[in-house]
């Protein structure tokens, strides 16, 4: 039996080998010439700038990251990723006023 594996991608080998799984056990390809890692026919969904755009909304309003992956479509993933690059791109300062000393 003969099995037909996808050349890579990247270089266009065919020295490809199974590399386990992803989680919706699609089977993880590498490529043995350049070590590229790759999955056959994925499907990346693009986020739209639109969805962001509601998501940052979202976000003021308090509302769970859970219901704002539900309502959005986006993967709760995904979404605890743009957050957690969010929050770490904004400047953090904080301003203290010194106490007066008593005398």
């Amino acid at each position: 039996m003969l099995l037909l594996r996808p050349d890579c991608p990247d270089c266009g080998s065919t020295h490809i080998v199974k590399n386990s799984r992803i989680h919706n056990k699609k089977p993880k390809y590498k490529c043995q010439s350049c070590g590229c890692q790759f999955v056959e026919n994925s499907t990346n969904k693009v986020i739209s700038s639109e969805t962001k755009n509601l998501i940052d909304r979202l976000l003021l309003e308090k509302i769970s990251l859970a219901g704002i992956a539900r309502s959005t479509g986006v993967s709760q993933k995904w979404l605890q990723d743009y957050v957690n690059n969010k929050y770490a791109s904004i400047k953090r300062v904080v301003k203290v006023k010194p106490k007066k000393k008593l005398d």
